[in-house]
C-alpha cells in the first residue's frame, strides 16, 4: 500500500527532540526575534561549548579533540533550542540532515579556525578565549544565515 512503511524497509527515528509542548505550529517570528532568540541561545551554547573545551583541556586532553567535544555538545543543544524556540519548526527527517551537514562545516571551520589562531596568537593568557571567539563568531554567522535561509524553511 503506497504511504505505508514496509518491513524490509529501515527506520529512521525522528532525532531527539525536547519535551516543551506538543504543537510549535505558530507562525514563524519576524527576523528582529529570531536574531535575539538567535544570540541568546548562541551565547548559552557558547558556555556550553567553552565550558567542556576548558574542561577537557584541564583533564589533558589535546586541544582539537577538547574543542570538537566543546562543539558536539554546544551545535546539539543549539540545535535543539533554535528548532523549537527561535524558529518553531517542527521536526523533520530532511531538515534533520540538513543540519547534520551544516554542522559538519561548520566544525570544520571551527576547529580549523581555533587551531590556526592558536597557533598564530602569541603564548599569553588571552590566546584560548580569543581564538575560541573568533571560531565561535564565524560559525555562528554561517549557522545563522543558512539556517534562516534554507534549514528552517523546509517542510513549510
Amino acid at each position: 500500500m503506497p504511504g505505508t512503511p514496509h518491513a524490509d524497509e529501515p527506520h529512521v527515528p525522528l532525532p531527539v527532540e525536547i519535551p516543551v509542548t506538543e504543537s510549535i505550529a505558530d507562525d514563524a517570528p519576524d527576523l528582529k526575534t529570531q536574531i535575539v532568540r538567535f544570540v541568546l541561545t548562541g551565547g548559552l551554547s557558547a558556555v556550553v561549548d567553552f565550558g567542556l573545551y576548558v574542561l577537557m583541556l584541564a583533564l589533558g586532553l589535546p586541544r582539537d579533540i577538547a574543542k570538537a567535544i566543546g562543539f558536539i555538545a554546544g551545535t546539539t543543544t543549539a540545535y535543539l533550542i533554535n528548532r523549537r524556540w527561535t524558529f518553531k519548526a517542527e521536526p523533520n527527517r530532511a531538515r534533520f540532515v540538513a543540519v547534520v551537514v551544516l554542522y559538519a562545516v561548520t566544525f570544520a571551520v571551527q576547529v580549523g579556525l581555533n587551531a590556526v589562531m592558536n597557533d598564530v596568537f602569541p603564548d599569553e593568557w588571552w590566546r584560548i578565549p580569543l581564538a575560541f571567539v573568533i571560531a565561535q563568531g564565524t560559525a555562528t554567522v554561517i549557522n545563522f544565515v543558512v539556517q534562516r535561509a534554507v534549514i528552517f524553511k523546509i517542510g513549510r
